[in-house]
């Protein structure tokens, strides 16, 4: 399946957009570009599973497995916005939607932030995945958002990220530090990065709602608390 036609078919999706002195949230329909074409039925079904489903089976979304309501979130860790969702909103969803039962909450890598010669938003990816390996992806996805200073500041280094790691209490810091070193997860990470591409994302945050039945909702940067409560409203009516 070409990009241009998987961002026509899944991407379609209007951006609820944080407008000065209010919000305006938009959606339209998955899949609208033909919707009585079975092939787009088959890839729209593939690309949701893409969406919906963990990078990895220790990287598993927060929140109850059976929920009906997904909100992946895709994200940079050098991203300020990113960081800023993450002190700001992030909580108060877990609190009220992800601690109910309503909503599961997933994770993906954007990594917008890379420049030639310096990876340190995949390097600090990969040590995501070398601690889901330990049992502590979420632990050390909220130290990098705590411990953020910013994009393009030297603040993600291999040091750093072991230090990281130790702060979380990784059980076996040197499975760990071997792990960063090969750098094994750097493939995945770059195939998390396509496929935001590939969907038509150009910026972090994005988040995008999925729920079964109906059409997936895309939230585009880190919105007030109240754009996430009238997208998460809108996809429950």
């Amino acid at each position: 399946m070409k990009k241009s036609k998987k961002k026509k078919l899944v991407l379609g999706i209007l951006f609820a957009i944080f407008l000065m002195g209010g919000s305006f949230a938009g959606f339209s329909l998955l899949g609208q570009s033909n919707p009585n074409s079975a092939k787009d039925s088959q890839d729209s079904v593939k690309i949701l599973d893409l969406l919906t489903n963990p990078v990895t089976q220790n990287a598993s979304a927060i929140g109850d497995k059976r929920a009906n309501i997904t909100l992946i979130e895709f994200g940079d860790y050098q991203c300020q916005y990113c960081a800023k969702f993450h002190r700001e909103i992030r909580g108060q969803l877990i609190n009220n939607y992800v601690a109910s039962g309503e909503v599961k909450f997933l994770f993906k890598d954007f990594v917008i932030n890379d420049k030639p010669g310096d990876k340190s938003s995949t390097l600090a990816a990969v040590g995501s995945y070398c601690a889901a390996e330990q049992g502590k992806y979420w632990d050390y996805h909220d130290e990098l958002y705590s411990n953020s200073k910013g994009e393009n500041t030297p603040w993600i280094t291999k040091e750093t990220l072991k230090k990281f790691a130790v702060n979380i209490k990784i059980p076996d810091i040197v499975k760990f530090s071997s792990c960063l070193e090969s750098q094994r997860y750097s493939n995945l990470v770059m195939q998390n990065d396509n496929f935001a591409k590939s969907i038509g994302l150009t910026s972090t945050p994005s988040f995008v709602l999925v729920t079964p039945g109906k059409q997936p909702l895309a939230i585009i940067g880190a919105q007030p608390y109240s754009v996430f409560e009238q997208a998460i409203r809108q996809i429950k009516s």
